[in-house]
């Protein structure tokens, strides 16, 4: 598992795209991109970046907009909470 908490995870990924915003599915592919972790049989995973999305204040739903293929919404970073992330400050704390 990578030593990163989700919260962490889920801001690079957001960061990561240009638009500074990416759905729930591109969330999950950059993921499996970028950490073997993620492309195991385990898929438990999925549930916990989603769990980190919703019950986050730092990350924000947007509606998708008219003309935009599939159903779901983007996920962004608050801006309010970006200075939490900045530096690539993503390890996670020790406990």
């Amino acid at each position: 598992k990578p030593p990163y908490s989700y919260i962490a995870l889920i801001v690079m990924a957001i960061q990561s795209s240009p638009s500074k915003r990416l759905t729930l599915s591109e969330i999950y592919q950059f993921l499996q991109a970028r950490f073997p972790f993620f492309r195991g049989s385990y898929q438990g995973w999925k549930n916990s970046v989603r769990h980190n999305l919703s019950l986050n204040e730092c990350f924000i739903k947007l509606p998708k907009g008219l003309g935009r293929p599939g159903k779901g919404h983007y996920w962004t970073i608050d801006p309010a909470s970006e200075f939490m992330f900045e530096e690539g400050s993503f390890r996670r704390r020790p406990r």
